[in-house]
Parts: C-alpha cells; structure tokens; sequence
C-alpha cells in the first residue's frame, strides 16, 4: 500500500505498527522522511507535512481529540483555543500536559483522530466554563447538528446538573453567540430579562427589562451602512416611546461582560431612584 495515500486516508497521521498492519511497506518508512513530504514528529509517529500537530499529539499518546482540543475540526465557535490537549483514551492512564476524558459514546470521524460531535459537547458540558461550553453548544445548535433535549438526555444525574443548568440558556434562534453568553450573564447577575420582545413600531428586540429597558446586541451585520439607519431609528422609537435603549458589541458580550453588567445596573438604579422621587 502507497504511504502517502495510507496516511491521507488517516487524517494525515498515524502509527508505524498500524501503518505496517495496513500493508505500507517498511522500506517506504525507512525512506520516507529522505525523500520529503513525511515527517517523524515522535517516536513511532509517521505524519505528512502540513498535517495538524494535534494530531500527531493524539496519535502519540494512542487517544483522540475531544472538548475544546476537537472544537475547531467540529467548526465549532470558541472564546479562546485550547491551552491543553484534551482526548479520550481507553485506558484513562493520565499523561503530562493531556486532559483525559472518559466515556466516548459513539465512533470517532472517519479517517481523523477526532472524537463525534455528540461526545464532544458532552465533555465540553462536564469540563469547560459554563461561557465557554454555551458557545460550542449553541453554535452546534443553531447549524441543525444537535437539540438541547438530545443533549440533556445525554447528561442525566446529579452530577451533570451544572451541565444542564448551561443548556437552558442555548437559544435556538439566536444567530450568533451574543444573546445565549449576554443572557447568561444578566442572570448570574441577578437581573430579570424577557428576551425577543415585540414592541408596536419597533419590531423585535433583544431584551426587555423592568419594562423600560431595552438591550440590544449589535453583531457584525448591524455595522452595514443600511443597518446602522434601521437601528438609529428604531432606538429613536423606541425612546419616544418611554424606553432607555442601551447598545452593546462582541467586545462588550465576550471580552468586558462586568463592565456591561454594571452598565445594565446602573441603569437599573437610576430608573428605579427617578421612579421613587416622582412619587
């Protein structure tokens, strides 16, 4: 069997021993790396150039991708990359600088040391940030690869709740990740909001709170010259109808969420001061 083509149907990486169970010739081995296009980048480790790192690293310690390690060969939306490898592995042995997770469900993708999308969110669920699993899971969500209650039933017992608490607040008609992570952070916060509202005249809005504050979340579509207009004028109704209008961006929702929340609050208070001096 040609060593190119056995890698290629790999993922790029393998094992020698399997590589020579598979009918590559160890002549081929032996030269491969002379002749260019092959690298040995560990012990044991055959791997074309230009094949994920990530992968010869899984291949190394005989495991596969999953959690946030998996996310970007999922397509998965992420906060911040991986800082460890993060595999599954059968015999659970730990290994230095490998997050090991146990319990994979169902096969890995085919031809890459990758675990299902299914086991991924599961351990991203049991391991990550509760912003940081949101994110994955709602991305796998909205692009029709998963439920939230396929997901659930697949996290039963007391020791997933936190994991259950993370999937109520996916949002399956979010478009992006800033509704589901703001959302999350207004309720850790303590402050009560309806989300997709409908107001007369307005149209939908992204959160409504204590009947007179609007939030809106401003993605990249709302920088397009004829989407700046629309939500000008729609804040200008919308506070000609008695609402306070507060606008926030990616940067605000992911990078500075406190100084959001204290915003949001101050807001709060200072309507509720104005509410008690009227009276």
């Amino acid at each position: 069997m040609d060593l190119m083509a056995a890698l290629r149907a790999r993922g790029g990486v393998a094992m020698r021993r399997d590589l020579l169970k598979a009918g590559v010739g160890a002549w081929q081995l032996r030269t491969a790396a002379r002749r260019g296009g092959v690298v040995v980048p560990f012990r044991g480790v055959v791997s074309l150039v230009g094949a994920p790192p990530e992968f010869a690293e899984a291949c190394r310690h005989g495991g596969v991708l999953t959690c946030i390690s998996a996310a970007p060969h999922h397509g998965l939306w992420q906060l911040h990359p991986a800082s460890e490898l993060h595999l599954v592995r059968g015999n659970g042995l730990p290994r230095d600088g490998v997050v090991l997770h146990r319990g994979a469900s169902l096969p890995p993708l085919p031809g890459r040391p990758v675990a299902a999308l299914a086991d991924v969110l599961v351990h991203v669920l049991r391991c990550r940030p509760a912003e940081e699993a949101l994110v994955m899971v709602q991305c796998a969500v909205v692009r029709g690869d998963t439920t939230v209650d396929f997901l659930r039933r697949r996290l039963p017992g007391n020791r997933n709740g936190r994991a259950r608490e993370v999937l109520d607040f996916v949002c399956p008609k979010a478009d992006s990740l800033l509704e589901p992570l703001a959302a999350m952070h207004f309720k850790q916060a303590g402050i009560a909001f309806v989300e997709h509202v409908e107001l007369p005249g307005v149209g939908e809005v992204d959160f409504v709170g204590e009947r007179f504050l609007i939030v809106e979340l401003d993605g990249k579509t709302h920088f397009e010259p004829r989407a700046i207009k629309r939500d000008r004028r729609r804040d200008n109704t919308s506070v000609a109808g008695g609402f306070t209008v507060l606008r926030y961006f990616y940067e605000d929702v992911v990078h500075h969420p406190e100084a959001m929340v204290a915003e949001v609050q101050a807001a709060i208070r200072a309507h509720r001061a104005r509410e008690r001096l009227d009276k």
